[in-house]
């Protein structure tokens, strides 16, 4: 992927929210790169910025509540997304940047079936007539991989199962073919065996499109599987970032080590308790000194509860802003 053009540039992105009770800082000055035809996959716990970081891509945040900083830069193919018009964010919506959002059911319009749905993006986002439309929406739902197509184009969302509201889902955020696809928690309902079709999927059709593909999920599973590079999220922060390999197999922040350790694994023959991580998030709306996981890491020291730790990198891809990683620090070993 070295060789491949950026086609999204974010740097220093602050999100915030206003409400009754202050100021949350929901996303905290993250920088990140995606290049055409690879997957990002960004994880962490409920509430570390994920998704709200997805949507202020796509600037779906509704202002008010949500700011995105002025300090904040979002470059698409080198256009600032955050200085768009209306106009031109209509066009980014769909034809740049596609969506498959968390949950099909309350995101497909229940009064529309599914054909007209996807119909309705074509018509946005392409200058087919109507004929041309409906044809290349039965085409996409066959792309995707949906029994009797023609069929499944007059019918209801409620008349399909969970996985084909996924599919319709993955044929309307494909539509016009996007250079950027964002997958928020495709496969959060589903189960197993549709998870794995519905990944599948993806990433035939990312081979064919040359999409590049951002991944939310806390579904570490998932990402071992799909993606190319991760970014670990906690507290509106990116903690660490790297390669899936660097990540799954040579993790450096204690906040990964504690994700990991919390997967199930078949390769373990013991039968002790699989670990939890104790505590909770810190309050975003507080101001955070020092390292946000402090409070719920093994491995705390003084320092972690002055400062914010710096990025320490280990390789061009490979980074964790941790102070165990100081010269100074005490030699703390990974946990199994």
């Amino acid at each position: 992927m070295t060789d491949q053009p950026i086609v999204l540039d974010v740097k220093n992105l602050e999100v915030s929210f206003h409400t009754y009770a202050g100021e949350v800082r929901a996303v905290r000055g993250i920088d990140f790169q995606v290049k055409a035809g690879e997957t990002l996959a960004f994880v962490g716990e409920s509430g570390c910025g994920k998704t709200v970081t997805a949507k202020a891509v796509m600037r779906l945040l509704k202002t008010p509540p949500a700011e995105i900083k002025e300090t904040s830069s979002i470059l698409f193919c080198g256009e600032n997304v955050l200085n768009m018009d209306r106009r031109r964010i209509r066009t980014l919506k769909g034809s740049d940047i596609g969506m498959i959002f968390q949950d099909a059911m309350t995101s497909l319009n229940p009064t529309m079936t599914c054909g007209k749905q996807i119909v309705e993006s074509l018509r946005i986002h392409t200058d087919l007539s109507r004929a041309e439309c409906k044809a290349l929406a039965i085409e996409m739902l066959r792309a995707v991989e949906i029994p009797n197509p023609e069929q499944r184009y007059r019918q209801y969302p409620h008349e399909l199962s969970g996985g084909m509201r996924q599919r319709v889902m993955i044929a309307i955020a494909l539509a016009a073919s996007p250079k950027i696809l964002i997958a928020d928690e495709p496969t959060t309902a589903l189960d197993v065996t549709i998870q794995a079709q519905i990944l599948a999927l993806l990433e035939a059709l990312q081979l064919k499109e040359k999409a590049a593909i951002i991944l939310v999920t806390h579904d570490l599973g998932v990402v071992a599987s799909f993606a190319d590079r991760v970014q670990v999220m906690y507290a509106g922060k990116i903690v660490e970032t790297g390669t899936a390999d660097e990540i799954f197999y040579q993790p450096e922040h204690p906040y990964t080590w504690a994700l990991l350790r919390s997967i199930p694994r078949l390769d373990r023959e013991d039968e002790s308790e699989l670990y939890s991580l104790k505590g909770t998030p810190p309050d975003l709306i507080l101001p955070l000194v020092g390292c946000p996981f402090t409070d719920r890491c093994d491995y705390a020291m003084q320092i972690c509860r002055e400062e914010m730790p710096p990025l320490h990198s280990f390789s061009e891809t490979h980074g964790c802003h941790c102070w165990l990683k100081h010269p100074l620090a005490p030699n703390v070993s990974r946990p199994v």
